[in-house]
């Protein structure tokens, strides 16, 4: 695995998807604000994996998908613990412990993993077409 590119790729992703999750609180939809931001983070997270996972693989890497998408997850939970939690969880009232413990949470870990891995698939089904 190339972690420097795998860190950058986790980097990417969480900026986007950090960017996504505050702006969805300025345009009201729902009546939950907590709720509308985290459908807008999953969705707005198809698109920033996609370039996360792009970006890795540009080199020709080989890295198992559901490893990468691990490694990368778990590089976001500590941009999440030293970033997102204390500067914008903390002071609206919530702190590590229910950011961490939240379903939602969790729910949108799986789904980065599974983009990850679909994207290798992917990518790995494509290579493979071409060079047939």
């Amino acid at each position: 695995m190339e972690i420097k590119r795998a860190i950058i790729s986790a980097a990417i992703v969480w900026a986007i998807g950090v960017t996504a999750y505050i702006l969805s609180f300025f345009v009201k939809i729902l009546d939950n604000p907590e709720l509308q931001a985290n459908i807008v983070l999953t969705l707005a997270l198809i698109p920033s994996v996609i370039l996360g996972a792009k970006y890795y693989y540009k080199t020709g890497a080989e890295t198992h998908g559901f490893k990468l998408g691990v490694f990368m997850f778990l590089v976001t939970i500590c941009f999440d613990a030293i970033i997102t939690v204390p500067l914008f969880i903390i002071p609206a009232g919530g702190s590590h412990l229910t950011f961490f413990t939240d379903a939602w949470f969790w729910f949108i870990g799986l789904e980065y993993i599974l983009l990850v891995g679909i994207y290798a698939a992917f990518r790995i089904k494509i290579l493979k077409g071409r060079a047939s």
